[in-house]
């Protein structure tokens, strides 16, 4: 890589600025002044800028993905099950990437993967609040007395579960309800309903910070848009 993008890639300014700054003398190669923007950098080679080490900034990823049954949110699995970075074999993504949050094996729905661990980290802190809207499926209709339970919030076994918002999914039959939470506790949607004498037959995770499964059929992922990044950042 030339010197004057090395600069830039490192996040000191443009690749305009960075050649001046080579020019002018201000840029040291492995401890030695270079005034030439076109030099090239090698992987061992050590740029420093005022004194400072200067890096390449890793290039940030944010990948959401529409996940389908029986796939594992986890890098690896020791049992051999497919995991979500096996569905995303034909990206090319040198970057190490992994999930935010946990989908269980059986659910499906968005799933966001990024190498941004700041990010990452807020958005799993439940002080945060991120809205999360599951669609569930139970194995029988669900009576507005126990719509009206959940809303009001319900004991289980750890403490008391608030939701934000439940309600019959619009032109759906009445054992498919929608429940929007923040709350993050393991398994949380499935225990609601178990609670209360259910079966989860299915549970889709259909809206998850701002993000939507609009045009992302079972299965696809795309990168999210640079607004969409400056949207999720601004939740938080």
């Amino acid at each position: 890589m030339k010197l004057n993008k090395y600069i830039a890639h490192s996040g000191v300014c443009s690749r305009r600025k960075a050649a001046d700054l080579v020019k002018d003398g201000k840029i040291k190669l492995n401890g030695e002044v270079h005034i030439n923007p076109a030099t090239e950098v090698g992987e061992e080679d050590v740029v420093m800028y005022e004194d400072k080490v200067i890096n390449i900034e890793e290039r940030k990823v944010y990948l959401l993905l529409n996940k389908p049954k029986n796939v594992v949110t986890t890098l690896s699995d020791e049992r051999g099950r497919q995991t979500v970075l096996d569905i995303l074999r034909g990206e090319r993504i040198k970057e190490r990437i992994y999930p935010v949050g946990r989908l269980d094996r059986n659910t499906t729905g968005l799933l966001l993967l990024t190498n941004d661990g700041d990010l990452a980290k807020k958005l799993s802190h439940p002080s945060h609040k991120v809205k999360k809207i599951y669609e569930v499926t139970l194995d029988k209709d669900v009576p507005q007395s126990d719509i009206d339970k959940i809303a009001k919030g319900l004991e289980l076994e750890d403490g008391l579960v608030e939701v934000d918002k439940v309600s019959y999914v619009h032109k759906q039959p009445e054992n498919v309800v929608g429940i929007e939470i923040h709350i993050g506790k393991n398994r949380i949607v499935r225990r609601i309903f178990e609670h209360l004498g259910y079966s989860v037959e299915k549970l889709d995770r259909v809206y998850y910070g701002g993000l939507t499964k609009k045009d992302l059929p079972r299965g696809w992922n795309r990168h999210l848009g640079e607004k969409e990044v400056i949207m999720l950042k601004h939740f938080i």
